[in-house]
């Protein structure tokens, strides 16, 4: 089972980005994949999360409105559509799956695989 996070760089406020998370060893739709993030000197958070099967996503205040998480289960892969970018997403971006099949939650706790993260720094 891998997970790789790519699409991170250096963006100015307000412009946007879109992150990939494809996995491999196994099915992501059948599991609720999370995107979290760590600043510097913060704890990681979760920012968004959709559920198995496309069942739901969340996202955290702080978010809302300017990220879209999606899935291609073509492509096993999953995207955070980052938009208005503000300074304060500066972080690293990981990608996660929850180790429960038919799951609708990203609980930090629950998830088994990371991927390695990827980088977004936001200009002011």
């Amino acid at each position: 089972v891998q997970l790789q996070a790519s699409g991170g760089g250096l963006v100015q406020s307000g412009g946007s980005l879109r992150l990939s998370c494809a996995a491999s060893g196994f099915t992501s739709e059948y599991y609720a994949i999370g995107w979290f993030r760590q600043a510097p000197g913060k704890e990681r958070e979760g920012v968004s999360c959709v559920g198995s099967g496309d069942s739901g996503t969340y996202y955290v205040d702080s978010v809302k409105g300017r990220f879209t998480t999606a899935r291609d289960n073509a492509k096993n892969t999953v995207y955070l559509q980052m938009d208005s970018l503000k300074p304060e997403d500066t972080a690293v971006y990981y990608c996660a799956k929850h180790r429960v099949a038919g799951s609708n939650i990203c609980d930090m706790n629950g998830m088994n695989y990371w991927g390695k993260g990827t980088l977004v720094t936001v200009s002011s």
